[in-house]
């Protein structure tokens, strides 16, 4: 055995340790947001294409044993997948996960909700990019405002915290609501997340103006609410800086992937749905770990496969510089 696998952790070649593995379980969305998918002519991969729960939680185990501890479930839409809640049981019975997770954009929460938090679920994250019923309309380009807040609402009852509403700003469209939402983050006991505009997107227009940094966010924020922002936590493990207001009330939190990459820090990889291992999300090259389960590999044989794959763990992305090539998959097709 060499020794990247005694070890026991995943570590890349730049001494990053991988914590954190993000799981696509489909690559299916009943929205369109058009900073990830076009409007039309998306061609899904077929059932048999797609991890198992079985396999997944089998890659859960291995990854487990590998010093990660930390799992969150994405699409596409994850709650498109069919009784997810079984998914995620399997998984919140390895006691080596510490902390299990699902990203959504809330259309079928209200209906799931109840069935996710009794198999083990403790944290969501809403994608929520408007707090206009038009605007929303807009962005994600379908009419589906009242129900991702019915599924806010849900979870909210539920007593699952924090809840994190994930807000793509893209200049022009909804920055205006800057400071709508800094008075969200007040009165409720959501965490704001603003995410920059990146170009993961096909067709998604993306260009450096239309991205709004995190600096511009938050002196718009103290200049509507008259109060500072104070770190929390700044530059960690975690992809997002936290700030709350110099009161006390209100957490905000910035992914600034384009303004301030945190690459130097990255805990995480991701898995697609059909089974792909990817290092980054602007990865160019992938492993192919469907193909090793259901090739009859041992355990063995795919940590070992894991372990060089993120030991090759790209340096960092390359957006708004020279040498930057697009992913040719889409974010749902990716994993968000």
């Amino acid at each position: 055995m060499n020794r990247k696998t005694e070890t026991k952790i995943l570590k890349d070649s730049f001494g990053r340790v991988v914590n954190n593995l993000r799981i696509s379980v489909t690559d299916r969305c009943n929205f369109r947001c058009r900073y990830c998918m076009p409007e039309e002519g998306m061609v899904w991969l077929d059932k048999s294409e797609l991890l198992s729960y079985e396999e997944i939680a089998s890659l859960v185990h291995i990854f487990a044993g590998l010093g990660v501890n930390k799992i969150r479930l994405t699409g596409g839409e994850p709650l498109m997948r069919k009784d997810l809640y079984l998914l995620v049981e399997k998984i919140a019975r390895n006691a080596r996960i510490q902390d299990l997770a699902l990203t959504t954009n809330g259309f079928f929460l209200a209906d799931q909700a109840l069935n996710l938090y009794k198999a083990g679920l403790r944290r969501v994250n809403i994608s929520l990019d408007s707090l206009d019923a038009a605007k929303f309309k807009l962005m994600t380009r379908r009419d589906y405002y009242n129900k991702v807040w019915e599924g806010i609402e849900a979870v909210e009852t539920l007593g699952i915290r924090p809840i994190k509403l994930n807000v793509v700003l893209i200049r022009g469209i909804n920055d205006d609501e800057i400071p709508k939402f800094a008075q969200l983050a007040r009165l409720k006991s959501y965490v704001i997340r603003f995410i920059e505009f990146m170009p993961i997107g096909s067709d998604d227009g993306w260009t450096i103006e239309k991205v709004v940094p995190s600096n511009e966010v938050i002196k718009t924020m103290e200049g509507h609410i008259g109060k500072k922002l104070v770190p929390i936590e700044y530059h960690g493990a975690q992809p997002a800086d936290r700030y709350r207001f110099e009161d006390g009330v209100g957490e905000i939190g910035f992914i600034s992937s384009v303004s301030e990459p945190f690459c130097d820090h990255c805990n995480r990889v991701r898995i697609t749905s059909d089974g792909k291992l990817r290092t980054c999300l602007f990865s160019l090259a992938e492993t192919d770990l469907k193909s090793l389960l259901r090739g009859g590999a041992s355990d063995d044989e795919i940590t070992a496969r894991i372990v060089d794959a993120v030991w090759k763990k790209e340096e960092g992305h390359l957006i708004n510089r020279p040498g930057f090539v697009r992913p040719e998959r889409t974010m749902s097709q990716i994993g968000g």
